[in-house]
């Protein structure tokens, strides 16, 4: 819906959109006309950044955002005012001095005396030499400025037609310059690329022989220092007796740890000699052998009482003529017997009296091996006192000489780090520069004419700007223009609308009466027609009707006489009052024969009320008066009420609202209200206080009536 509305509306304006991109055509042909054919020419310039060719000491890839970083930082060296200025310098200079210049002498240099072009000259040359710009504090220097600007020699002018770019991902940067003529625009390009190389190269030169002579002093600042403590090391170890610290404490450790050992099999030793002497003792306790001969004597007597029992047994068994019944009994006794036998000679073993001289032999062996042990552990200890004093004093040494030699080994690595950035740096500064140029810019052929594509894009430049500039009017303009709007945007129904009509005069009686008239005359019929049938409807036999508005000349007369006629011309007794005090339109229009003035003072009798016509229309004498002015509220009511039972309906115009009383006074006494709003306007806060009333007597109020609104044959004819 809205790009649809944005469409009529430059349907609306098609003429304009066609008439200003034509002019634009015209004035951009008649500019561009006598512009001077374009010459291009192009060098490029090899970097050596990603030819693997070129690469001699650094063969790792860089990264793509580093070699793009490289790149843009060339090219805006090349951009820069610096190397422009030497550009501007070569060519103000070749025009002061040759008989045929690039471009024809500005007036500014037409002026300048002989002196004045030797001083210029002389300035410029030294300014060249010097590589610097000029100064625009400086008088002097500013005029000299100046002269460049009028030659368009300036680093500004240059930059205007100066491309330099990289070739897409290539090694190779290419410089292009467009100018009126071949020569002066390949001079151009060669003395940009040819400064610039020059100028590079002796900047990285002269940084490399700067790193050069700062690595090499700072290198041999730190060789002097690492000699110096390598000498102070070996002093100490010389004063201090040091050979090599970390052996001596080797073999102090290992031999600390064999007394160790040693210091502890002898405290074994000691330890089980005394407890092999101690039950060697024991063995030899007398009540030890009280114990084994108390144990054998009571074997004996008990050997001896089986015997005497087994020989009892035999008499028994031979005096019994052999009877198996004591022949267990001897077999029995042979066996306790033979045990106690047994058991006899085994505690006969264990007597200690039987190994005496052994156990002696073994004590005596034992104790020696004791002193032995006891002896060793206080030599084993003196020895280990010995070492760990010898290796205490070891210490102390070991923690200077530590310190000495850290410091060494970083004085040594910062030494061969500076070494290696040194050989580095120095076979860097031995090699040429990467950067030269590979083609020459040559005088080129003109380039193709942009008149005509300058000419274009005028046409469409102008034509966009024309859609562009409507567009922020269509987004900026909060114009009501259809029913729907205003329905959406008041929260009222609207019962139709009237289209705008060319007419300055409406005759109704043809409009209502012939067949024949415009499109447009038979549109607004035919909306009034629909007009008619909504207030019908909402009327529903109430027979005052109250046609109002915001403010003034919305068309409340129009549609107030416009109702009154279609009522008439079906034959219904109507009455138009015009009961604007403020604007009698309708009185002005008609001539009216009674005003209501005159009824509301009972000077209009009951005979004219029954011998009225079917249209009867009533003006006002207007001035600075309101209706209950003129009558009380209560006099009014019975007025109006009375006109009921002569009129089929009564309908009333009345000021706006923008009156305040004087409109509201009507309301009062109508049974419907119905307001006209002209379509174009804008719903601004001035009216809303005026809208919210309307909701107010929405039990009166039945609607709106948008008039004048353009239909879209009307807004074809006007586009």
């Amino acid at each position: 819906m809205e790009l649809s509305k944005f469409i009529k509306l430059l349907l609306k304006h098609k003429y304009t959109l066609i008439a200003i991109p034509v002019i634009a055509v015209i004035i951009t042909y008649f500019l561009v006309r006598n512009q001077p054919d374009v010459y291009s020419s192009q060098a490029q310039i090899a970097t050596g950044i990603v030819d693997q060719t070129q690469q001699v000491l650094n063969s790792e890839n860089p990264q793509e955002s580093k070699i793009s970083q490289e790149f843009s930082n060339l090219i805006e060296m090349m951009r820069s005012k610096k190397m422009l200025d030497q550009v501007s310098y070569r060519l103000i200079i070749h025009d002061l001095t040759s008989d045929k210049p690039y471009r024809k002498p500005s007036p500014l240099l037409t002026q300048l005396t002989p002196d004045a072009r030797k001083h210029a000259l002389a300035v410029y040359n030294d300014l060249y030499k010097r590589r610097t710009s000029l100064s625009l504090f400086n008088p002097d220097q500013n005029g000299l400025n100046k002269l460049l600007e009028s030659m368009r020699y300036d680093d500004k002018s240059l930059l205007k037609t100066l491309t330099i770019y990289r070739a897409d991902n290539s090694d190779f940067i290419n410089v292009q310059y467009d100018a009126e003529d071949p020569e002066l625009s390949a001079y151009v390009v060669n003395a940009l690329c040819k400064e610039f190389i020059d100028y590079y190269t002796l900047i990285v030169k002269e940084n490399q022989r700067k790193a050069v002579d700062f690595l090499s002093k700072l290198l041999n600042d730190k060789q002097d220092s690492l000699a110096a403590k390598t000498a102070a090391l070996r002093q100490y170890k010389i004063h201090n007796r040091v050979l090599n610290l970390s052996e001596q404490a080797k073999s102090l450790y290992g031999q600390l740890a064999d007394f160790e050992t040693r210091k502890e099999e002898a405290q074994k030793s000691v330890i089980s000699t005394e407890a092999a002497i101690r039950k060697i003792d024991g063995q030899f306790d007398p009540k030890d052998r009280q114990y084994l001969e108390s144990s054998l004597n009571r074997i004996n007597t008990q050997i001896t009482e089986v015997d005497e029992q087994l020989n009892a047994a035999n008499r028994e068994y031979i005096e019994n003529n052999f009877d198996e019944q004591y022949k267990a009994r001897v077999d029995s006794l042979n066996e306790v017997f033979t045990a106690k036998l047994h058991q006899s000679s085994d505690k006969y073993i264990l007597n200690p009296l039987a190994a005496k001289q052994n156990l002696v032999d073994n004590k005596i062996t034992l104790q020696t091996q004791n002193v032995l042990a006891k002896n060793s552990i206080s030599s084993i200890d003196k020895e280990l006192s010995r070492l760990n004093s010898k290796f205490d004093k070891l210490v102390p040494h070991e923690a200077v000489v530590g310190s000495y030699e850290k410091a060494i080994e970083i004085a040594q690595e910062e030494y061969m780090v500076l070494l290696s950035k040194y050989n580095q740096i120095s076979m860097e500064a031995s090699y040429s520069v990467q950067l030269k140029q590979v083609v020459t810019a040559m005088p080129g052929l003109p380039q193709s004419s942009k008149k005509m594509l300058l000419v274009i894009i005028g046409g469409i430049v102008s034509f966009v700007f024309c859609v562009v500039v409507l567009f922020i009017i269509f987004m900026l303009d909060d114009s009501v223009k259809s029913p729907k709007e205003l329905a959406n945007r008041t929260k009222i129904p609207v019962l139709g609308y009237l289209n705008l009509l060319n007419n300055s005069v409406i005759d109704f009686k043809k409009i209502w009466d012939t067949n024949d008239g415009s499109g447009q005359t038979q549109l607004f019929k035919n909306l009034l027609r629909s007009i008619r049938f909504e207030i019908d409807n909402e009327m529903a036999g109430d027979k005052i009707l109250l046609v109002n508005s915001i403010s003034p000349a919305e068309g409340k007369s129009l549609l107030a006489i416009s109702l009154a006629y279609s009522r008439a011309v079906v034959n219904q007794k109507v009455l138009l009052i015009d009961g604007n005090f403020e604007n009698s339109g309708i009185t002005q229009t008609v001539h009216p024969k009674l005003y209501i003035e005159d009824y509301l003072k009972g000077k209009i009798g009951i005979e004219e009320l029954q011998t009225a016509n079917l249209l009867n229309v009533w003006g006002n004498r207007g001035g600075d008066i309101s209706l209950f002015e003129i009558v009380t509220e209560a006099e009014a009511q019975v007025k109006f009420k009375a006109l009921r039972e002569y009129f089929d309906i009564i309908i009333i115009e009345s000021s706006a609202l923008t009156t305040l009383n004087r409109s509201k006074e009507w309301v009062q006494v109508s049974d419907k209200v119905v307001a006209v709003f002209e379509a174009g306007q804008d719903l601004t806060e001035t009216l809303k206080p005026n809208i919210n009333y309307l909701k107010t007597i929405r039990e009166k109020f039945i609607g709106w009536v948008l008039n004048k609104v353009p239909s879209d044959a009307e807004a074809k004819k006007k586009s």
